[in-house]
């Protein structure tokens, strides 16, 4: 009987992740077993400094992914929002599965709208993205990061430390918490993170068994968004230091993406648009990110010293 390990992250999140993975490949395959194995991530550990300042959303995937190319797993799965632009050498990512809500939500135990907010009011996320949208929005706020895992954001929410808090819905969704939410935020106005909502599975480049497995499980319209959203970042040099937003659907036989590059006190925010067959998904992606630099993003990258790509 065959056996997969699955390593994932502790957080009551990425063990349902974990578990969602293992529910579906053992309903695939009658007679395979799946094993988790839950492990600390660095990310997970360092909770005292915002992620863009030590290191990026990298520090959530190494362990998993040393687990991986020493044999230890033979499989990981990931919030796609997490995973760098680069993926290491050895490893791939060919499964995305189908994707959950994409939007962010905004959650208040006193305000029930964002405008309902009093002057000063201190609202939490660990996201420069969400902070440049919020401040556009609200520049009278008082921002300030919120890091650990979403049952430890809520309650720093319920022990008064912050007013309101962002989060992904999708997250909120799977942990059963929707009653939380007290306003889904989603385009035009506000985009999520490049590829939110979407897990994927990570395993050995040269796994073809695992590869095969997995297969039932890939969904192909998130997996061409998600190649979109994620091309826009990487032409970006795309990492939790650059507040930028994407979301791509499909429109017919297109794929339509919105995408933005934000300053992160929200002085200014640069938005495009662009649609592509697949096909040429990933590189309509770049070129938006081109004509997003050439409208200025280029000056607030070089504010944040940050490099786009060639």
């Amino acid at each position: 009987m065959k056996t997969l390990k699955i390593a994932t992250r502790k957080s009551p999140l990425a063990l349902w992740q974990a578990e969602h993975v293992k529910a579906e490949l053992e309903r695939q395959h009658p007679g395979l077993l799946c094993e988790l194995l839950p492990m600390s991530t660095r990310g997970d550990k360092i909770l005292d400094a915002p992620l863009a300042n030590i290191g990026g959303k990298g520090l959530f995937l190494k362990e998993l992914e040393h687990a991986l190319l020493e044999g230890e797993a033979d499989l990981a799965v990931h919030s796609m929002k997490d995973v760098p632009v680069e993926i290491p050498e050895g490893l791939s990512l060919p499964v995305i599965l189908a994707r959950e809500i994409p939007w962010d939500g905004y959650i208040s135990n006193q305000y029930d709208r964002i405008e309902d907010l009093p002057t000063g009011a201190v609202v939490g996320t660990s996201s420069l993205r969400r902070q440049a949208q919020m401040k556009s929005l609200r520049p009278d706020l008082d921002i300030r990061d919120l890091r650990g895992n979403v049952n430890t954001r809520l309650r720093k929410l319920d022990e008064g430390e912050f007013d309101a808090i962002l989060l992904a819905v999708a997250g909120i969704k799977r942990l059963e918490l929707c009653h939380r939410i007290c306003e889904i935020l989603e385009p035009p106005q506000w985009l999520p993170a490049a590829a939110q909502g979407a897990l994927g599975i990570e395993i050995r480049q040269d796994d073809e068994e695992t590869l095969s497995l997995l297969q039932p499980l890939a969904d192909e319209t998130t997996r061409l968004c998600v190649e979109m959203e994620r091309a826009f970042s990487r032409r970006l040099g795309g990492s939790c230091q650059v507040p930028i937003g994407a979301f791509a659907k499909l429109d017919g036989e297109q794929l339509c993406m919105e995408g933005l590059v934000a300053a992160p006190d929200g002085s200014q925010i640069i938005r495009g648009e662009c649609c592509a067959l697949p096909g040429e998904h990933e590189r309509a992606g770049e070129s938006l990110a081109k004509s997003l630099l050439e409208q200025g993003a280029d000056r607030i990258l070089q504010a944040l010293e940050i490099d786009p790509q060639p």
